[in-house]
C-alpha cells in the first residue's frame, strides 16, 4: 500500500472518529440546554431522609478554593434549586453556608452527615456524629447564602460558587428529630455554549477528516484495474479444474475461493485469534474508509450511474483483506500461512473478486441496501449473529446472555476436530465456505457494488461455482 493515501486514511479515520464523538456530545448538550429551557432545572424525584439528631448536613460541596475567587468570566456554570418538605407539615429549614461557618454552628451538636445514596433501591448511608449542645434557631443565623424556612415546601436556589460549601436540614426551632423530603434540581448556563463550540469543533474535525479518509482511499485504489476476470488466482491449495460458467451459481458477479491447507497445524488455531491483533487493527481503519467511500459512491451512482472506479478498487480490496484474515483465523481456519498486508490479489490461499459494473441503476441505490436486502439480511443475521437469551439471575430483573454465531459454533468444531484428530472433515469445510460465500455476496450487493439480486442458494466447496480455474499445463 501506498504510504500517503494509508497516513491519510489513517489521520482521516481518527479526525472522524473525533469529530463524531465531538457532534454527539454537542448534540447531547444542545438536546439539554432545550429541556431545562430558561428557567427549568433538571429535577430528581423527592426522598425521604431522616436522622434522630438535630441536623442532617451534605457531605462539602465544591472544589475546596479560595471563596474569594470570583467564578470564570463571571459564567453561570450552574444553579442548584433545592426543595424540603417537613413531614405533617411542620416547619422546616433549609440553607447553604461555607463548611467551615456549619462546622463551627453545629461544632458540639449532634447531627448526621449524608455519606453516600443508593437509587435502585433508594437507601441513604449517614455518618452520625456525636454531640450534647442544643443548637441555636438555624433562622438566626447569618452564615447562609440561601436559606428558606417555615410550614409546607420551602425551596432555595444557589449559583454554584468556588469554596467548600454544605446544605444543612433542620426543623425551624431547632428540635429533634429531623423528617423531611427532599428534591433536588441543576440547571447550567454553560450548555449552551458549550453545545455551539463542541458543534462547531466537530463538525469542522468531522469535515476534514472524511476529506483526507475519503482522499486516502482514492489514493489507495488507484493505479490498478477493477477485478473483473472471471478466472481465480492460481492458489496451490484450491482445485485446479475447470468449472463449468453455465452451472447455478456461476452469473453472480462476485466469487469467493478458498482452498483448504492439507497440512494444518492441529493447535495453532488456539493462537490464532493473537497473531492477527495487527490485521485487525488496520483492518478497523479500512472498515471506517469502506463505510465512508461507500456513502460517497452512493451519491456518485444516484447521480452519474457509474461507481467510481478507485473506490470500487479500495473496496473489493477491504473485503478481500477481510476474508484472507478471516479464512486464516476465526471465520473458517482453512490455512496456516499468514495473510499478507496488502489490497492486491495474491497467490494466497483465500481470494475475493467483484466483476466491476459498467453501469448501476440511479434509483436501486436507495433502496437496495437496506429494503431489498431485508430477506438476505435476516439469514446473515442467523448466520453471523451470536444467539442471545434471557436468564433471571437475580431476584431484580434478567441478564442477557450471548452465545456464538451459526458460523463460529461450526468452525469451532472444525477446530476441536482438528485438534483431536488432525483431519478438517471436507464436509464441513465446505459448508462453512458456502456460508462465508453467502454472507460477502450479501455484503457486495448492500455496500452498492453490484445490482444484481444474490442468490438465494449454499454454494458450498472451496471454489465459487462462478470461477474458472486454469488448469494446470504440466509445467
Amino acid at each position: 500500500m501506498k504510504p500517503g493515501p494509508l497516513i491519510m486514511l489513517l489521520i482521516g479515520t481518527i479526525l472522524t472518529l473525533l469529530g463524531v464523538g465531538l457532534v454527539t456530545v454537542g448534540t447531547i448538550a444542545a438536546i439539554a440546554n432545550g429541556a431545562q429551557g430558561q428557567n427549568g432545572y433538571f429535577t430528581s424525584r423527592s426522598a425521604s431522609f431522616a436522622t434522630e439528631s438535630y441536623a442532617l448536613t451534605s457531605p462539602p460541596l465544591g472544589p475546596v478554593t479560595s471563596t474569594d475567587t470570583p467564578a470564570p468570566l463571571n459564567l453561570d456554570i450552574a444553579r442548584i434549586r433545592l426543595e424540603a418538605t417537613g413531614s405533617d407539615s411542620a416547619a422546616v429549614f433549609i440553607g447553604i453556608a461555607p463548611q467551615a461557618d456549619v462546622d463551627d454552628y453545629l461544632a458540639g451538636v449532634a447531627h448526621s452527615e449524608v455519606r453516600s445514596i443508593q437509587t435502585n433501591p433508594f437507601r441513604v448511608r449517614y455518618r452520625d456524629i456525636a454531640g450534647s449542645e442544643r443548637p441555636a434557631a438555624p433562622a438566626q443565623q447569618d452564615i447562609w447564602v440561601a436559606s428558606a424556612a417555615g410550614p409546607g415546601t420551602q425551596d432555595i436556589t444557589w449559583q454554584v460558587q468556588p469554596g467548600s460549601w454544605a446544605v444543612v436540614v433542620m426543623n425551624a426551632d431547632a428540635s429533634r428529630p429531623v423528617d423531611v423530603e427532599l428534591r433536588a434540581g441543576v440547571r447550567s448556563g454553560l450548555l449552551a455554549p458549550a453545545a455551539a463550540v463542541l458543534l462547531a469543533i466537530g463538525i469542522l474535525t468531522l469535515i476534514i477528516g472524511l476529506v483526507l479518509v475519503v482522499l486516502g482511499v482514492i489514493g489507495l485504489g488507484r493505479g490498478g484495474p477493477a477485478p473483473s476476470s472471471r478466472t481465480g488466482p492460481a492458489a496451490p491449495a484450491v482445485p485446479a479444474v475447470p468449472t463449468d460458467p453455465d452451472r447455478p451459481g456461476a452469473d453472480y458477479p462476485a466469487r469467493l475461493n478458498g482452498g483448504l491447507d492439507p497440512d494444518l497445524s492441529r493447535a495453532l488455531w488456539l493462537v490464532k485469534w493473537i497473531l492477527v491483533i495487527p490485521h485487525v487493527i488496520v483492518l478497523f481503519f479500512l472498515w471506517v474508509g469502506f463505510a465512508v467511500s461507500t456513502i460517497v459512491a452512493g451519491f456518485a451512482i444516484l447521480f452519474t450511474g457509474r461507481y467510481p472506479r478507485a473506490i470500487f478498487n479500495y473496496n473489493v480490496g477491504v473485503l478481500r483483506w477481510n476474508w484472507r484474515v478471516g479464512f486464516y483465523a476465526y471465520s473458517a481456519l482453512g490455512t496456516d500461512r499468514y495473510p499478507p498486508f496488502s489490497l492486491a490479489a495474491t497467490d494466497y490461499p483465500a481470494d475475493f473478486e467483484v466483476d466491476y459494473p459498467e453501469r448501476l441503476s440511479h434509483g436501486l441505490v436507495l433502496v437496495k441496501w437496506w429494503l431489498l436486502a431485508i430477506p438476505h439480511l435476516l439469514i446473515v443475521a442467523i448466520i453471523t449473529g451470536g444467539t442471545q437469551a434471557w436468564t433471571r439471575s437475580t431476584a431484580d430483573g434478567w441478564t442477557r446472555t450471548t452465545g456464538f454465531s451459526l458460523l463460529g459454533l461450526l468452525v469451532l468444531i472444525a477446530a476441536v476436530i482438528l485438534l483431536f484428530s488432525g483431519r478438517y472433515r471436507r464436509g464441513l469445510f465446505n459448508f462453512i465456505l458456502g456460508l462465508n460465500r453467502w454472507v460477502y455476496r450479501v455484503i457486495v450487493y448492500t455496500a452498492l457494488m453490484r445490482d444484481e439480486y444474490p442468490p438465494f442458494r449454499l454454494d458450498q466447496g472451496p471454489v465459487d461455482p462462478g470461477t474458472i480455474v486454469a488448469p494446470h499445463d504440466g509445467r
